[in-house]
């Protein structure tokens, strides 16, 4: 497999994964805490169920193509495309283990009562949130300087 394809593809992956989480941390977050509680949860627990499939399949295919890509390189960028193979798994090990118990957690509340102490797990699953965001955006920025790198405009 040609490594121009790889590349495309985990910058492709990984783009979009860090632009999704990017627009959750900026613009969905900040509307959870803006409106009155059953309807977070509520809204919450429905989008939760639509990301399920598409973002746990674009931190997977960022991390494997990170990795494919690790093993067809060389040097540094080697080092490049496995650091943001592994950033990306650290992705998805965050949503599954932090944000997808908090989700399971808060379906269930959206259809009887919030606890109360609702807002510390929430403000858990925001830290969580930050957390695979960050790890998301430093994947992608490695491999946006991976393939500077190759294209030489980076030198």
């Amino acid at each position: 497999m040609p490594i121009r394809l790889v590349l495309g593809l985990a910058l492709l992956s990984t783009g979009a994964l860090a632009g999704a989480f990017g627009y959750g941390a900026a613009n969905l977050v900040p509307t959870f805490d803006a409106v009155p509680l059953p309807m977070r949860l509520s809204f919450h627990a429905r989008l939760m169920e639509m990301n399920g499939i598409t973002m746990q399949g674009a931190m997977g295919l960022s991390a494997v193509s990170s990795a494919v890509l690790a093993v067809m390189s060389r040097g540094t960028p080697r080092w490049l495309a496995g650091g943001a193979g592994l950033l990306a798994l650290t992705s998805f090990l965050i949503t599954r283990l932090g944000n997808v118990p908090i989700n399971g957690r808060i379906k269930e509340w959206a259809v009887s009562t919030a606890p109360l102490d609702h807002a510390e797990i929430l403000d858990r699953w925001e830290a969580f949130n930050y957390a695979r965001t960050g790890a998301a955006f430093a994947a992608f920025v490695l491999l946006i300087a991976l393939a500077l790198r190759r294209s030489g405009a980076a030198r």
